[in-house]
């Protein structure tokens, strides 16, 4: 195959950078517009966050839950259905050009050495929450170990939960799984929160919750495959401590995964992608952003799907509007 031949196989109407709720949205939404878009899904987790989620009981259409897996798989299947090729590798880079040239092809290249462009983008690469990297913590993930209150809380009704961290999303955590847990303990390293002060003012006065400040965790111990308690240790006084948890919630924030754009588009000061306001369009024309890639707020499964459909919405708009 000639190289003009090889790139005019690798052009594309739109690629998907990521996979996910996101990702695989806006490939159905693109597929059945008749724009074959291909998606580079991930090399390691393709499915995003939620091929290591167990079951998933907020999805909209299954009351009886869903595994986070089979719903990535029967979405990916979906997405294959209306004409997406699905890639199994990761983006190492991007050229998406200055933004001067809205016309101007975009260029991905692949972690194999695989090198496609297209005349428009979606990225929706998520995010990856930060972990405490103590023992147990792997060992028990998924059952008791959590990084979603709101996916997970109602497992932990009637039991001891703890919640590690200090800022607004380990406090919304909290007062949301004192819902559920017969006690919810909140552990933070230092002796002051970074939440809004409204906010720790309502956790202190409510009765489920007690705090351990100037303190980490230092070990997740478990029997019988569940997570049983936390080992807690007094950072100024040494001191060690064991505190019962059935449920351990890890809300010490979230990294967006933006390291292979390079600067190619307009970050916010976390880091996540910018977007402009309602849309889903970029900082520059033809590259749109959908999921927890752009959201720090809700991170939500169905919330991302739903802007993986206004991306590939917004992205079908400027296609048409090449022609």
């Amino acid at each position: 195959m000639t190289q003009e031949n090889q790139q005019q196989k690798n052009l594309r109407d739109v690629i998907i950078v990521g996979s996910g709720p996101a990702g695989y949205t806006a490939a159905i939404y693109l597929g059945r517009a008749g724009y074959k878009p291909l998606v580079i899904a991930g090399a390691l987790t393709p499915g995003g966050q939620l091929v290591n989620t167990t079951e998933v009981e907020n999805y909209p259409g299954f009351p009886e839950g869903v595994m986070g897996p089979d719903l990535m798989e029967a979405m990916q299947k979906q997405a294959e259905k209306f004409g997406a090729e699905i890639v199994f590798d990761d983006v190492v880079s991007v050229d998406f050009g200055d933004g001067s040239d809205k016309t101007a092809l975009k260029t991905v290249t692949c972690d194999q050495g695989d090198v496609y462009q297209a005349r428009a983008v979606v990225v929706t690469t998520g995010s990856d929450v930060r972990k405490l990297d103590v023992p147990g913590e792997k060992e028990y993930s998924g059952n008791g170990v959590s990084y979603c209150a709101t996916c997970d809380g109602f497992f932990f009704r009637g039991k001891p939960i703890v919640v590690i961290g200090g800022g607004d999303s380990a406090f919304t955590d909290a007062e949301f799984l004192t819902r559920f847990g017969s006690s919810v303990t909140l552990i933070h390293r230092r002796d002051e929160f970074r939440a809004a002060k409204i906010m720790v003012d309502r956790a202190k006065a409510n009765d489920k919750m007690s705090f351990m400040l100037d303190s980490v965790v230092d070990a997740i111990n478990g029997e019988n495959g569940s997570a049983q308690s936390v080992t807690v240790r007094n950072v100024k006084t040494g001191e060690t401590t064991e505190v019962p948890a059935a449920g351990v919630f890890v809300a010490i924030g979230n990294t967006p995964t933006t390291e292979f754009l390079n600067g190619a588009l307009e970050l916010d000061e976390m880091g996540y992608i910018k977007v402009d306001g309602a849309s889903t369009q970029t900082s520059l024309p033809g590259v749109f952003a959908a999921g927890d890639v752009v959201d720090s707020v809700y991170r939500q499964a169905v919330s991302a799907a739903g802007m993986g459909c206004r991306a590939a919405l917004d992205a079908q708009d400027y296609l048409d509007s090449l022609q």
